[in-house]
C-alpha cells in the first residue's frame, strides 16, 4: 500500500509539471502549424528544416522510454522532473518571443487543441488500464509517468495527428461556411467582383483600389492578408456590407490551382495581376508554375471582362498575347514601350523625394493629368497606376481621383516611410522577394544621406535561395553605406555579394536580433540625413 501511495504522489508531481510544460509546447506547435496553413505536408517540411528547435522534445521521448524500462529509482524521477521543467522553460521562451503574427485562437485551433488533449487522455487511460490488467496497479502507475513524458514530447507532431483526426469535421465545417458565402454572393447579382493577384503588390493594390473606387461605389475589400479560400469566405460572411457594389478580392497562392479555387468561389468579373516573380519557390518549384497559377485569374475572367496587367513585368508581357482575343487586356506601366502605351495607362515625369512622389498619368486615349502622393518607391508608383487604371476604366474621371490618390497611405510594413527625429525609417519588413528587395534598394538609393539596410535576407526561394540572396547582397553593396545582417544562415551569401560589389568589410555587421541591429544603426554617425531600410522580417516559423 505504501508503494502505491508513494507512486501516486510521484505521479501527481509529474502530472502537475507536465501540465505546465504541455501548455507551452502545445501552444508553440499549434502556432507554427497555423503559420504553415494547417497543411500537414508544409508542416512536415518545416519540421525537417527546423528540427533543432524541438531538440528538448526529442530527448524527452528518449527519457520517457528509458523511464518505462528503468522506472524504480527515485533519481530517475528527479531527472524526469528536471527535464520537464526544461521543456517548459524552452517553450515558454519560444512562445514569448516577439512575433509578427500571434497565434489566433480561431474555432479551428480550439477544435484542434481539444482533439489533441482528448487523444492524449485516451492514450494515458488505455496505457494505465492495459498495464494494470497485465502487471498490476503499481506498475501501471509507474509506466504512466513515462508515458506522460512521451506524450508531452510528441507535441511537435500532435498537430499533424489532430489534423488527420479532425479532417472529416473540418471539411464539413468549411463546406457549410463556403456554401453560406456563395449564397450571400449570389444574393447580390449586381455586384462587380474584381480579383487581385500577383507575386507581390497585391495587398497594396487592393487597398489603393478600394480607396479610389470608393469615390463612386460602395466597396468591400478583403481585410489585411485575407487571401486564402477561408479568408475570403470569412470576409464575405462577416465583413461584406449590405448594398456592396464592388468587391475587391485579394487572391494568394502557394500551390498550382490555388487561384482557380478562389475564382471558382467568387467568380470575378475583372482581374488585375500586379507583378509576377520568384516567390514561394519551395512550393511552386518553377517560375512556369508561378506564372500559370497567377494567370488562373485571367482564365476565370469571363468574356468581355477587363484584364489589367503590369506592363513592366516581363512574365506578364510574354503571357498576355494568349488572352487578348478573349478579354480586352489593359496594361499599366512606367515603360514607354509602344505595345503598352497604345493600349494602357502609364506614368510619366516621375519625381520622388522624402515627402512623396509626383507623376503624370497618360490614358490609352491620350488624356493626361498630374498626381501627387505621399507614397515612395517605384513599385508603389506602379501599384497606384494600376489602381488608377481600374478606377478610371470603371467610370471615374482622372480629376476625381487626384484627391484620393493624395490621401493614400502606405500599407503597413510595405515601404512605409516613418520620420524618427532627424532620421527616416523605410519600413519594408512585411515580406521580401528578389524583385521587391531590388525595388526597396532602388527607393533607398533615391535619397541623399547615409543609407543603412537591416535585413535577415530572403526565404522560401527553394534551391535558388542562396543565389538570390547573393544577388541581393551585390545590389546592397552598390547602394548602402552600411549593411546590417540579422541571423547567420543567409548572412553568408549576402555578405559575399556585397563584398563582390566592392563594399568595405568594416561596414558589414552581423547580429542575432533585429533590435540589436537597429540599436547599432542608431549609433552610426551620419553624413547628412540618416535613412534606415528595414528589408524583410522573417515569418515567425523561420
Amino acid at each position: 500500500m505504501n508503494g502505491i501511495l508513494a507512486s501516486v504522489i510521484r505521479l501527481a508531481v509529474t502530472c502537475a509539471l507536465i501540465a505546465w510544460a504541455y501548455v507551452y509546447a502545445l501552444k508553440y506547435n499549434l502556432h507554427m502549424f497555423q503559420l504553415n496553413g494547417y497543411k500537414n505536408a508544409e508542416h512536415i517540411t518545416w519540421l525537417r528544416r527546423f528540427k533543432k528547435r524541438q531538440w528538448v522534445l526529442y530527448a524527452g521521448l528518449v527519457l520517457g522510454a528509458l523511464w518505462i524500462i528503468f522506472r524504480k529509482p527515485v533519481t530517475a524521477d528527479i531527472v524526469m522532473w528536471l527535464w520537464i521543467v526544461l521543456i517548459a522553460v524552452v517553450f515558454r521562451a519560444l512562445c514569448n518571443m516577439s512575433v509578427k503574427k500571434k497565434l489566433v485562437w480561431t474555432a479551428r485551433v480550439k477544435r484542434l487543441a481539444a482533439s489533441i488533449i482528448v487523444l492524449d487522455l485516451l492514450v494515458i487511460a488505455a496505457v494505465f488500464i492495459l498495464t494494470a490488467a497485465f502487471f498490476g496497479i503499481l506498475t501501471a502507475l509507474q509506466v504512466v509517468r513515462g508515458a506522460c513524458l512521451m506524450l508531452l514530447s510528441v507535441k511537435f507532431i500532435s498537430p499533424l495527428i489532430g489534423c488527420i483526426v479532425n479532417s472529416p469535421m473540418e471539411k464539413g465545417v468549411n463546406r457549410h461556411f463556403i456554401n453560406d458565402a456563395k449564397r450571400k454572393l449570389s444574393a447580390n447579382p449586381g455586384m462587380t467582383i474584381i480579383g487581385v493577384t500577383g507575386s507581390y503588390g497585391k495587398t497594396s493594390v487592393k487597398y489603393y483600389l478600394g480607396e479610389l473606387l470608393s469615390v463612386k461605389y460602395t466597396v468591400t475589400i478583403t481585410p489585411e492578408s485575407y487571401n486564402t479560400p477561408m479568408g475570403v469566405v470569412r470576409t464575405v460572411r462577416e465583413h461584406m456590407k449590405p448594398g456592396t457594389e464592388v468587391f475587391v478580392c485579394e487572391m494568394g497562392a502557394r500551390h498550382v490551382g490555388d487561384i482557380k479555387e478562389l475564382c471558382d468561389l467568387v467568380h470575378p468579373h475583372h482581374g488585375i495581376i500586379t507583378s509576377v516573380g520568384p516567390q514561394h519557390l519551395d512550393t511552386f518549384h518553377t517560375m512556369d508554375n508561378i506564372v500559370s497559377t497567377k494567370f488562373e485569374l485571367a482564365d476565370a475572367v469571363p468574356e468581355g471582362g477587363m484584364l489589367f496587367l503590369n506592363g513592366d513585368n516581363e512574365f506578364e508581357a510574354k503571357k498576355a498575347a494568349s488572352y487578348s482575343d478573349k478579354n480586352p487586356v489593359m496594361y499599366y506601366a512606367k515603360t514607354e514601350d509602344a505595345a503598352v502605351t497604345s493600349k494602357g495607362y502609364r506614368a510619366e515625369d516621375i519625381h520622388c523625394d522624402s515627402q512623396g512622389t509626383s507623376f503624370d498619368i497618360v490614358t490609352p486615349d491620350g488624356e493626361r493629368d498630374s498626381f501627387r502622393m505621399s507614397l515612395i518607391g517605384e513599385h508603389n508608383i506602379i501599384n497606384v497606376v494600376g489602381a488608377i487604371a481600374v478606377a478610371h476604366s470603371m467610370g471615374i474621371a482622372l480629376s476625381d481621383l487626384k484627391i484620393p490618390v493624395r490621401r493614400l497611405k502606405s500599407v503597413k510594413h510595405r515601404l512605409e516611410l516613418i520620420r524618427r527625429g532627424d532620421m527616416y525609417i523605410i519600413d519594408d519588413a512585411y515580406n521580401s522577394n528578389p524583385v521587391g528587395s531590388k525595388a526597396a534598394l532602388d527607393t533607398l538609393d533615391m535619397f541623399d544621406g547615409t543609407k543603412i539596410m537591416i535585413t535577415p535576407g530572403m526565404v522560401e526561394l527553394g534551391e535558388k535561395e542562396e543565389e538570390y540572396n547573393r544577388e541581393f547582397g551585390r545590389h546592397a553593396g552598390e547602394v548602402c553605406d552600411h549593411l546590417l545582417l540579422v541571423g547567420r544562415k543567409r548572412a553568408v551569401p549576402i555578405r559575399e555579394g556585397a563584398l563582390e560589389a566592392g563594399m568595405d568589410v568594416s561596414r558589414i555587421k552581423e547580429f542575432d536580433k533585429v533590435e540589436d541591429a537597429f540599436g547599432y544603426a542608431q549609433q552610426i554617425r551620419a553624413e547628412g540625413t540618416k535613412y534606415i531600410l528595414l528589408e524583410n522580417d522573417l515569418p515567425d516559423n523561420y
